[in-house]
């Protein structure tokens, strides 16, 4: 009976991921009319665009909006392997072939004791729920790459930290990865593979690097945690602006760099107390990696100047990772990441003119979105902590077994 289960469970799941996928290509195909605005004009006008650019040889280094690494370019031009089909199109199908991909390695890694097919349910389930805005940006290739990482992390290191590089070459957040990895063989391959393909753009492509001074000069965009700050002084006479600035709608005016820099701050102090972590962690099981990563894109998500709909990916990803095992402790972070998914598509594209208006509304789905990522946050942090760091009581003192531990009571 249980084999037949497990066939009919497994049939179920790639069920509802073919209904739930058809149902986003037809949407970014324009079939079905998805409400709020064109999210697939990124990939039409944007992506595009920088094709035109990146096919001649160099980077679109005098264009604010590219603030991607060196390897973004390999999905930017991933559209060439199709060359029958028409850009945007071909990109659709290849967003569709990561996501599956994402699938596979989940389902593979619920093979074994003490694995489990949750991870594999929570990526079917979240994906569709986020809109047709996953398949409009490249982030589902890179976390598609991340899960393969994370999965590859116990038995094959050296692996694991390539694809770790590789993802952080694509797009930065994978490189977080690496703080969850213990083994020094998975730090040099990942810093080998980084310096090498990083190299090889810097000699190949000029402005391989223009990216970094962009990103540096983003200001406080209107979806992010601090934004709420200025959505609401905007009805109590703060006389700033909404405006599109480097590729995202973001607040300007005074006080926002104020703002600006308190993100960063708080990024710094999530680096820290992750660095903290590494060092006073000593009980480390097969699902700590992922649990530890999981918590560790949370914090630079929730602390980000930036939090994009498709920054939701990357959680869902990673929590999928973490479901994978069934003593992970990333449950209920998992369980509010899932939650966070559809409040996230109406704030984006749904309803987004509410959210850019700062109407009652909009504040609302923000403050709904934003308020389950900090509790995810929190609770992951503290699940992880306590799990992998020895209470005082549990450390041994260097001057040996007190008295009452050297006494005993006969019974």
């Amino acid at each position: 009976m249980e084999p037949t289960a497990a066939r009919g469970s497994l049939a179920g799941l790639l069920g509802i991921w073919g209904v739930t996928r058809a149902a986003l290509l037809l949407c970014v195909l324009k079939v079905v009319v998805f409400p709020g605005p064109d999210v697939t004009s990124d990939v039409s006008v944007i992506y595009r665009g920088w094709y035109d650019v990146l096919v001649t040889g160099t980077f679109p280094q005098d264009d604010v909006t590219w603030q991607y690494p060196p390897a973004a370019a390999l999905a930017v031009l991933s559209p060439a392997v199709l060359p029958f089909l028409e850009y945007a199109t071909a990109f659709f199908v290849l967003a569709l072939v990561a996501d599956a991909a994402a699938l596979a390695l989940l389902l593979r890694g619920a093979r074994g004791t003490g694995r489990s097919r949750r991870g594999a349910w929570l990526w079917v389930a979240a994906v569709p729920l986020l809109g047709p805005t996953v398949y409009a940006r490249y982030d589902v290739m890179v976390t598609a790459v991340a899960v393969a990482a994370l999965l590859a992390a116990g038995r094959h290191p050296r692996l694991a930290g390539a694809l770790m590089a590789f993802g952080a070459l694509l797009k930065v957040w994978p490189a977080l990865l690496l703080l969850a990895v213990r083994r020094r063989v998975a730090w040099v391959s990942a810093a080998v593979t980084g310096v090498a393909a990083a190299g090889l753009f810097a000699v190949l492509m000029p402005g391989a690097f223009a990216f970094l001074g962009f990103q540096r000069d983003r200001g406080t965009e209107v979806e992010s945690l601090g934004s709420l700050v200025f959505h609401v002084a905007r009805h109590h006479g703060w006389d700033g602006e909404v405006l599109l600035n480097y590729g995202s709608v973001e607040f300007l005016g005074p006080y926002v760099s104020w703002v600006s820099t308190g993100a960063l701050f708080l990024t710094g102090a999530a680096l820290a107390w992750l660095v903290l972590w590494r060092l006073l962690a000593t009980r480390f099981a097969p699902h700590t990696a992922a649990d530890a990563a999981f918590t560790a894109v949370l914090l630079f998500t929730v602390t980000s100047r930036v939090i994009s709909p498709q920054y939701m990916v990357w959680l869902v990803g990673t929590a999928a990772v973490c479901l994978c095992f069934r003593e992970s402790r990333m449950g209920r972070p998992a369980a509010l990441v899932l939650a966070a998914c559809p409040v996230t598509m109406l704030e984006f594209p749904v309803w987004f003119g509410h959210v850019v208006a700062s109407d009652a509304l909009g504040i609302t789905l923000l403050t709904i979105r934003n308020g389950l990522l900090v509790a995810a946050s929190l609770l992951a942090a503290r699940a992880l902590w306590r799990a992998t760091v020895p209470a005082r009581r549990e450390i041994p003192s260097a001057a040996g077994p007190s008295w009452a531990e050297r006494t005993t009571v006969p019974s």
